[in-house]
């Protein structure tokens, strides 16, 4: 891990959701340097599924060696913006850095995007970015090293990060664009930069996304604070960068990357925008039925019965039961391609369930898209439902939630496959 130098000492840190997760994070490696934190986030009670607030996280910010200052802010409320950058300035003296960790996120597709979670997307993560760049940047300019630290992608036009959820794309690109235009319009008074995972990261967020078990396929947030650390202790000309925490890191000298593994040794998550990532998993041998065999079988019609598909969907019709019925109550739909393509359904909402060849009984409240020999992966546990959606393998329409509850349940499968 990197080593914190002391050159944060005594500068001040406004950082969006800082409650938890990453914000926290980049809050505490601040912390140890002697740092002032701004806790801009708006959970200033207990939240019923996500750990922390802007109190306890002040708490651990000024046990690490820092001082706190928690602030109740939506940021896509303004004025609660505009007061929390006053007070920090009454308080402090003036803000040093910005931190735009706050988002929010909804992988689902155009038509399965409500509108309150486009507007939500939209607020949060791009007005709610502009706005907080905006109250901050007359301070900012004040400072001697000004920063400013985007959570967000390189941009890739490549349709394979818009065509699963646009909306989300969009709104994380709109960071992205404040970064070019701000880095360029504040250039050689303000850095502007962007910082993201090459990885996924394990946070309370990734688990309502990916379900039990997907802590093993994380790296823990520690990565992205050393990451951040090391931008915002670079001089202000060091501006316009969209940067990967991995590719940074090496630069800098680290070697040991197992140190950030939630599980060392298990195989990592890439994130979303990242094209060789992508490339990798697509040129794996087998990784795709429709271009290649899957376990001998051969793409024909006869197949169809007798194939690792047929057998998949035999084995969990086997498997079925009422309580599973009872506790997942859904229909799944599968669209297939390549070998054993077609139509294929799991029914865990009627009676006692039913699974196979064809529509399901009733109309499907998901539907899956992937290659036959996917599929087979995804069942026999070599893949992971997550991987397979984060890589654009896998495309994902209706219930996101019922989605998440069928990757849970695969390890019930995967055994007997």
């Amino acid at each position: 891990m990197l080593p914190n130098t002391g050159k944060l000492a005594g500068c001040t840190l406004f950082i969006t959701g800082a409650s938890r997760g990453i914000g926290k994070a980049i809050a505490l490696k601040a912390a140890r340097d002697g740092a002032n934190i701004v806790i801009a986030a708006k959970t200033a009670e207990p939240h019923p599924k996500l750990p922390g607030t802007i109190y306890t996280a002040a708490e651990e910010i000024e046990a690490a060696g820092g001082k706190a200052l928690p602030c109740i802010v939506n940021v896509r409320e303004e004025q609660q913006i505009i007061n929390a950058v006053e007070k920090a300035v009454k308080t402090f003296g003036g803000i040093d850095i910005l931190v735009n960790n706050a988002s929010a996120i909804s992988l689902t597709g155009t038509l399965e995007t409500e509108t309150k979670k486009v507007n939500l997307m939209m607020d949060v993560n791009v007005r709610g970015t502009y706005l907080t760049s905006k109250a901050c940047l007359p301070h900012l300019r004040k400072s001697k090293n000004p920063h400013i630290l985007n959570l967000s992608p390189p941009m890739n036009m490549k349709p394979v990060w818009f065509k699963n959820h646009c909306a989300y794309t969009i709104s994380k690109y709109g960071m992205s664009m404040c970064v070019l235009g701000m880095a360029e319009e504040f250039k050689g008074e303000v850095a502007v930069n962007a910082l993201w995972p090459k990885t996924a990261i394990h946070t309370a967020a990734m688990d309502m996304l990916g379900g039990s078990g997907i802590e093993k396929q994380c790296r823990k947030t520690d990565i992205i604070a050393d990451a951040a650390y090391c931008i915002l202790t670079k001089p202000k000309s060091f501006t316009g960068n969209f940067i990967i925490d991995e590719d940074l890191l090496r630069e800098e000298g680290v070697k040991d990357f197992e140190v950030y593994a939630i599980a060392p040794g298990h195989p990592l998550v890439p994130d979303f925008f990242l094209d060789t990532e992508t490339d990798m998993a697509a040129t794996k041998p087998g990784s795709h039925g429709a271009s290649q065999a899957s376990g001998g079988t051969k793409a024909n019609a006869e197949s169809a019965s007798a194939g690792p598909v047929a057998e998949t969907f035999r084995v969990i019709q086997g498997e079925l039961n009422k309580d599973m019925v009872k506790s997942t109550q859904g229909i799944f739909q599968f669209e297939l391609s390549g070998d054993e393509g077609g139509t294929w359904y799991l029914d865990l909402k009627t009676s006692s369930g039913s699974a196979g060849l064809g529509k399901p009984p009733a109309a499907a409240d998901v539907v899956m898209s992937m290659s036959s020999g996917d599929f087979v992966k995804m069942f026999t546990g070599k893949l992971k439902p997550t991987m397979a959606f984060m890589s654009g393998k896998l495309r994902i329409k209706g219930n996101m939630a019922l989605a998440i509850k069928l990757e849970k349940m695969l390890t019930q499968f995967n055994a007997k496959l």
